[in-house]
């Protein structure tokens, strides 16, 4: 293969084909090489985040949610029916069958905007150069003007828990399961495994989720990971912090955890067992010994502000570098590389990303939790609101949760917004565009927003961070 292109993208992950697709717009010739396979054994864009991740799991999700409302909810609204079963494999099908489609269509705007699909394995050289391992044939070195590594990330094995058939598995074996275990183990009360427990556990699973540390997910503003806690644990799941795990045995059809927490040695039997413990940068075979790309100790690539690494014209973006392992991250970071390398001015906000994790409520949250600006010693003031005054949530009997901003008392600007309650993930971004265009808790007080929808949460929270909410109670607090 004796073509040069302006750009080779390692990596079709949303980082890559984002930055494949948008250099392309911008008339470079570019290739991204992709190596993924299909269930099906067929060539697959999209990288972890549409095969394996954000969008499978968001699919059993939402069809375990269903299942769960019509077991649990519908007879609030007056409506009976009679008992629910759950068909596993359809589920698992219709996941299946939504992946397909999401990275078929990847592959389709790769044809119309004109981008090389190079199916195989690709690992930067010295001067700009890629060896191009095709899925079968001979190795090929292809070069470029720009390199752009997007390998993604992998999960973190651990040697007390290694991953064994279909009793062991990581995050990509919790995605398909062929029938509800009974009693389920999780390693990890992460984003990952609280969203695969939730899973399992309204199709009538006993989950145990077992998290090393002592708080309960913290990174995320500690009323709402309070919150979180409460509800979660109300639905069923059995959250125990401090709790780490020693070692695993398989006999049989089961897996014994033997694991330490604040009352000594102990154990627990799971018919099933998920490692969910995080994940690593992807830079197996991606770099030779003489590529001269620097690495942290951690195997994160150094890059700067604009992800443009130590070498000259290669860039790394995504779960290679540091940040947020967020698949829209990557995407933006993507655009912004290819612009740059194009020549046009494009920034990534790191301060306004939003993370979500799409358990029922739903958490997510933007900016800077009331924890961090406290330990920074600045003055700051917070408004609350809760759904339970929000007439839409009632109605809707989506009713529990709350919304919480953060506000810089000197400037009253937004520096964050937190949130726990129904569709948290979309008016979320109601405090992303106010930190983005730098406004103040004013300006969000002055807008007149609909009545009655979720989103007035969102305003009643404003308005609280100054004590003039209409529909909640407030005291003012001791100064």
């Amino acid at each position: 293969m004796s073509d040069k292109y302006d750009v080779i993208v390692i990596g079709g992950g949303p980082g890559g084909y984002a930055a494949a697709i948008r250099a392309a717009q911008l008339g470079l010739k570019t290739a991204c090489i992709e190596k993924r396979v299909s269930k099906e054994g067929k060539p697959a864009l999209g990288g972890t985040c549409l095969n394996v991740g954000c969008i499978p799991s968001k699919a059993l999700l939402d069809s375990s949610w269903k299942f769960y409302e019509a077991q649990e909810k519908l007879s609030l609204h007056g409506i009976e029916v009679g008992k629910v079963k759950i068909d596993v494999p359809v589920m698992i099908q219709r996941k299946d069958e939504v992946v397909k489609q999401l990275t078929g269509g990847i592959a389709a705007l790769f044809q119309a905007n004109k981008v090389t699909w190079l199916q195989g394995s690709g690992k930067l050289l010295a001067n700009k150069q890629v060896e191009f391992q095709p899925a079968d044939g001979e190795a090929q070195v292809i070069a470029a003007e720009h390199v752009i590594l997007a390998a993604g990330s992998v999960p973190v094995n651990i040697g007390v828990a290694p991953l064994q058939d279909d009793l062991v598995v990581d995050s990509t074996g919790a995605l398909d399961f062929n029938s509800v275990p009974k009693r389920l183990g999780v390693i990890g009360a992460g984003v990952i495994g609280l969203e695969l427990g939730s899973v399992w556990a309204r199709l009538g699973a006993e989950v145990v989720v077992l998290e090393a540390v002592d708080r309960f997910l913290p990174a995320v503003d500690t009323q709402i990971s309070k919150e979180a806690l409460k509800l979660l644990t109300k639905q069923g799941l059995d959250v125990r912090l401090g709790a780490r795990v020693t070692g695993t045995e398989v006999k049989g059809k089961k897996v014994t955890v033997s694991y330490t927490d604040g009352n000594g040695d102990q154990q627990e039997v799971f018919d099933r067992l998920i490692v969910a413990v995080g994940r690593r940068p992807y830079t197996d075979d991606l770099l030779s010994g003489d590529a001269g790309v620097s690495l942290d100790e951690r195997n994160f690539i150094y890059v700067d502000g604009q992800c443009r690494t130590n070498v000259p014209g290669v860039y790394a973006i995504g779960d290679l570098v540091r940040g947020p392992a967020l698949a829209h991250k990557a995407l933006e970071e993507g655009v912004m590389v290819a612009d740059v390398i194009a020549g046009e001015h494009t920034q990534v906000n790191y301060d306004a990303i939003a993370s979500v994790i799409y358990t029922h409520p739903e958490i997510a949250w933007v900016g800077k939790s009331e924890d961090e600006v406290k330990a920074s010693g600045e003055p700051y003031k917070v408004g609350v609101a809760p759904f339970a005054a929000n007439g839409r949530a009632l109605a809707s009997a989506e009713a529990e949760g709350m919304v919480k901003f953060v506000v810089d008392e000197k400037t009253d600007r937004v520096l964050g917004m937190h949130a726990i309650g129904p569709q948290a993930s979309e008016f979320i971004h109601h405090g992303l565009i106010a930190m983005e265009f730098g406004a103040t808790i004013e300006d969000l007080q002055l807008m007149v927003f609909s009545h009655p929808t979720l989103s007035e949460t969102v305003h009643e929270a404003a308005l609280a961070a100054d004590y003039r909410a209409i529909h909640i109670a407030q005291r003012r607090r001791k100064k």
